[in-house]
């Protein structure tokens, strides 16, 4: 009997994921709060996860020259953030606002993380008949 991982992890793995590229979008955003006219820009998890989920139906290989799925595109959304106090010289870049969305990003990452752990233990200890 195989073990699909897709199954066994969920959204977790692809969680992971989003949430490593919406830290290098905010940390983007970060280094570029005093560049004059750059745009803040962000990802939003519940229009990457639908995406994911409509995509998701048939990406288990059932023979070996199907065609690899990709997550590449999924994440190719990136939002401009609408400015709340929008700077003269044309930079959109809230640098409080960003940094809190990259802790809580981070938390966040942690949390899917630490589920995976767990799971990847769970498997392993049911390999192994503990």
């Amino acid at each position: 009997m195989s073990i699909s991982f897709s199954s066994a992890l969920g959204i977790h793995a692809n969680a992971l994921e989003f949430r490593s590229r919406r830290a290098e979008v905010l940390a983007n955003n970060l280094a570029n709060s005093d560049t004059p006219g750059f745009q803040a820009r962000d990802i939003r998890f519940t229009d990457t996860f639908k995406r994911q989920q409509s995509r998701l139906v048939n990406l288990d290989r059932t023979h070996q020259r199907h065609m690899k799925s990709s997550l590449g595109s999924v994440f190719s959304d990136k939002l401009y953030r609408i400015p709340i106090q929008p700077s003269t010289d044309g930079n959109t870049v809230d640098t409080q606002l960003e940094q809190s969305n990259y802790m809580r990003n981070a938390i966040e990452f942690q949390a899917s993380f630490t589920f995976l752990n767990g799971r990847f233990r769970g498997l392993s200890a049911a390999i192994r008949g503990d």
